[in-house]
């Protein structure tokens, strides 16, 4: 039943906007600072102190109590303060996928937003959820259609930013939250790693950066002085909660695993395998020495090579075809005509943009990407869910905030009728990090080879098993 809600700020058509956990920048609360300039509320609760810090000046709320407690507490929050709208940065967070469930219960939207699909200087904007809980849809005929009624996008870049930048909001942000836990003691960050392990361990990079590049450019130019073709696994952060929830992986090393054994099995010997690792990657995991060893198992070791650096954009314009779990490198690789195999769950795992057979088929016949198809897609995807701007630069915040804020107030997030009532990609799921939350059944299985349903008793908590068929 849904909760009835009572604030008189909606009879004049003025909303409530609860915000919880954002990107660790001053971008949320600049876009709550537009609603209320337009005559809405914007609410904050905090879970840590890098939320507070980040949220200073305006009032806010706080929640010391166990993660055990919230669901409760965010039905008496909502009910207490008439919220209408939810936004949170990344659903797969514990705190918002308990949200994500109250919010259905109570028939209230949530909002999800990230880095965007499209990159550079765009944020993704999402009603409902991403990846694999995004309800964007999947048929080609319908994607074509939202893209004929939209603009065309601007893709000029305008808003640049530096790494370091990036570095610095991310850092001081969880390490004020890790030495300072005592202000909310009962906080679940649900970080892989331990923050101060996992940036003291980044510290080497930053000096080996430019060698690295060197080296990533010499062997990509060696490669094509000896006419050697090659294809890309670009890697990502293990820590990303798109491997933690929108994969089947149980660590990105069995990934890499079942790469190389079919690249070892199917593909041409004149032909090699770049393993590019994230940019922001702190090297904890070892990806070279494991690279190697599997390589030199399987044969392959003067075939397959390990790099961190190089320009990807050159990479993919040169390359066969490129590899990822569920990157959005994929978008990138494929608007610039690069065929791409997706081993996890993307949104833009569609037929005609990447590779549907099978990865061993890959090596041999990489489905090009229908040039036609790429650009309704990305002309859909930019009218409908992305935001041109970025969270750091104050050019960047002066772009995206009042367009974030307005596709808000409007209703249109997933405009031009790109939203399905049920996540399209859900029906394929396979995970390894079983969801709080989900609107329907999923399977949830570690390093499947034939994946299965799982029986009821299994599915995550907050799920409602299908109803038994009558005998």
């Amino acid at each position: 039943m849904t909760q009835e809600l009572k604030n008189p700020t909606q009879q004049d058509g003025k909303r409530v906007f609860l915000f919880l956990q954002g990107h660790p920048s001053f971008f949320a609360r600049n876009v709550a600072n537009h609603l209320e300039d337009q005559g809405h509320t914007a609410l904050r609760i905090n879970f840590c102190l890098g939320d507070a810090i980040l949220w200073w000046g305006r009032k806010s709320h706080n929640f010391r109590k166990p993660f055990s407690s919230w669901e409760q507490y965010l039905r008496g929050f909502i009910q207490t303060h008439g919220v209408t709208d939810i936004i949170y940065y990344a659903d797969r967070k514990p705190y918002h996928q308990i949200a994500a469930k109250v919010a259905a219960d109570l028939d209230i939207p949530t909002y999800a937003f990230e880095f965007g699909y499209l990159r550079p200087d765009w944020i993704t904007l999402e009603r409902g959820g991403m990846s694999a809980f995004s309800h964007f849809p999947t048929e080609p005929e319908k994607i074509s259609a939202i893209a004929n009624q939209a603009d065309e996008p601007d893709f000029e870049p305008k808003y640049p930013y530096t790494k370091p930048r990036e570095i610095f909001y991310e850092v001081t942000y969880n390490l004020l939250s890790y030495f300072l836990w005592f202000f909310y003691p009962f906080y679940k960050a649900d970080r892989y790693y331990n923050p101060l392990v996992e940036y003291i361990s980044g510290i080497p990079g930053l000096f080996l950066e430019k060698r690295r590049h060197i080296a990533a450019r010499k062997l990509v130019t060696q490669l094509g002085r000896k006419r050697r073709s090659f294809f890309i696994f670009s890697l990502q952060l293990q820590s990303d909660y798109q491997l933690r929830s929108n994969a089947p992986f149980s660590h990105q090393k069995r990934a890499i695993e079942q790469v190389i054994r079919s690249f070892a099995r199917t593909s041409d010997k004149s032909t090699d395998l770049i393993l590019k690792a994230h940019p922001l990657d702190n090297g904890l995991e070892r990806w070279g020495p494991f690279i190697k060893k599997i390589s030199k198992q399987l044969g392959v070791s003067k075939r397959v090579h390990f790099i961190v650096g190089g320009n990807l954009t050159f990479m993919l314009k040169h390359a066969k075809g490129c590899v990822m779990i569920n990157s959005t490198v994929g978008l990138h690789s494929v608007r610039s005509g690069c065929p791409v195999k997706v081993l996890g769950h993307a949104i833009f795992d569609i037929e005609g943009l990447t590779h549907q057979g099978s990865l061993d088929s890959f090596w041999t016949h990489p489905q090009l990407p229908n040039d036609a198809f790429v650009r309704d897609f990305v002309k859909a995807v930019a009218a409908s869910i992305q935001v041109k701007g970025n969270f750091f630069t104050t050019k960047g915040n002066k772009a995206a905030v009042p367009a974030f804020a307005n596709n808000l107030i409007e209703r249109k997030v997933n405009g031009f009728d790109a939203f399905e009532e049920m996540p399209p990609r859900l029906t394929t799921l396979v995970a390894n990090e079983p969801p709080l939350y989900a609107p329907k059944p999923i399977t949830v299985e570690i390093d499947p080879v034939e994946p299965k349903e799982v029986s009821p008793d299994r599915l995550p908590v907050f799920v409602n098993p299908p109803a038994a068929k009558a005998t």
